[in-house]
């Protein structure tokens, strides 16, 4: 059965685009160090064996990072001479508005990356809190975006097309296609889709269960200032928000 979502982030994904296209090899550093983990955690370097590494180049190729900087880093990982050693630690917290934040973080200094969240939350009127303080209210979900910048494509195509590849729920946001997976069938359903359509973003997501408006824009100045931060920061890979900034 399909559940329609009322609300979409592609919004969101919109207003970074453009950032995350300037500053394309801080992405792909954060892409190699993600999928350095995954070779490693998941004990193989080929994506069919190791799903954690086939979710991850399917976020590198949706940003179009080259088939030889994938195969050079997933060559280091199975290496001798890869000594990085990076763990995976999610931060959760409230910025202003009580707009709930979860950043994903990929570190081998927790410490120093726990001091830098926590600042940032704390300077623009936000707080960290503890574990599980708001990821209740998200649910985890392969996130797939369709681009259809040119307008070519028919929205009862696409859908029919995820529907039969598996996907579990399917939105049309003023011409942007955004399928939602189980993280499970994730994978699946990108390899079903990635020979028909182009996608502007790949991976797997903490989506809201609802969204909240922030009252001023003084506030929205600095939730945005927050955010904007903790993207660029190196240890930062992800950062999910339930702001509606739908004008």
């Amino acid at each position: 059965m399909i559940f329609v979502s009322g609300h979409s982030k592609w919004h969101n994904i919109q207003k970074t685009k453009g950032a995350a296209d300037a500053k394309r090899a801080q992405a792909f550093t954060k892409i190699a160090r993600e999928m350095i983990v995954a070779v490693k955690e998941g004990g193989s370097g080929d994506p069919n064996n190791n799903s954690r590494l086939a979710t991850v180049i399917a976020k590198a190729k949706a940003v179009n990072m080259p088939n030889d900087n994938i195969k050079r880093t997933i060559d280091k990982a199975l290496g001798s001479g890869s000594n990085e050693n990076y763990e995976s630690i999610t931060y959760e917290g409230y910025g202003v508005s009580g707009v709930a934040v979860i950043v994903e973080t990929m570190t081998d200094n927790r410490n120093r990356t726990a001091s830098e969240v926590r600042h940032l939350f704390d300077k623009y009127g936000g707080n960290m809190g503890a574990s599980g303080c708001v990821s209740w209210s998200f649910d985890r979900k392969g996130v797939l975006v369709v681009d259809d910048e040119d307008g070519e494509l028919e929205e009862d195509a696409v859908m029919e097309a995820a529907l039969e590849a598996g996907a579990d729920d399917f939105v049309n946001d003023d011409g942007a296609f955004i399928i939602y997976t189980d993280p499970d069938s994730f994978t699946d359903v990108l390899s079903t889709l990635e020979e028909k359509f182009k996608f502007a973003s790949a991976q797997i997501e903490m989506v809201p269960q609802n969204y909240i408006k922030i009252d001023d824009e003084e506030n929205v100045k600095l939730f945005e200032k927050m955010i904007d931060l903790l993207e660029e920061n190196e240890d930062v890979q992800n950062v999910f928000h339930n702001w509606d900034d739908a004008e």
